[in-house]
């Protein structure tokens, strides 16, 4: 089974944040950036789910190249109730193979593709989607979930 790269990135609020933190089950999931309509319905989707998940032993954290400010401002604009990891380098993103190029509007540009990973506690990486679809995601990863419990 393919590991998850041991990493540190800091949350909104400038706490570290480890594959230590990491639960039985975590969903990390990547994503372009902060208050975009794609990023907006996958983050409001966890954010409504956040019960279920939690029901069935799940941590979540969304990781994009955005800082904690604007991490901060996202999270208060949508009521947010899980992490959102700065990684502003792209270290991790990069080590995972999420950011790469991409191509809008006929331009081509580096940039995180959205994907998700459930992890275990043992940091095995469970289950990877790639080009998440933002508006039908929640169902895939829930049913997923509750099919492993």
């Amino acid at each position: 089974m393919e590991k998850f790269p041991q990493f540190e990135l800091e949350n909104q609020d400038g706490e570290r944040i480890t594959n230590e933190d990491f639960g039985d089950r975590t969903v990390i999931y990547f994503y372009p950036k902060d208050n975009t309509p794609g990023c907006t319905t996958q983050a409001c989707d966890l954010r409504d789910n956040m019960a279920r998940l939690n029901e069935l032993g799940v941590k979540v954290y969304g990781v994009s190249g955005d800082s904690k400010r604007k991490h901060q401002n996202f999270i208060e604009k949508n009521s947010l109730n899980f992490d959102l990891l700065v990684d502003e380098g792209f270290k991790l993103s990069e080590a995972l193979g999420v950011y790469r190029k991409k191509k809008a509007f006929g331009k081509e540009f580096m940039g995180i593709v959205r994907t998700t990973f459930i992890v275990d506690k043992e940091g095995n990486i469970m289950k990877r989607w790639d080009d998440v679809n933002a508006k039908s995601h929640m169902d895939e990863l829930k049913a997923y979930m509750e099919g492993v419990q």
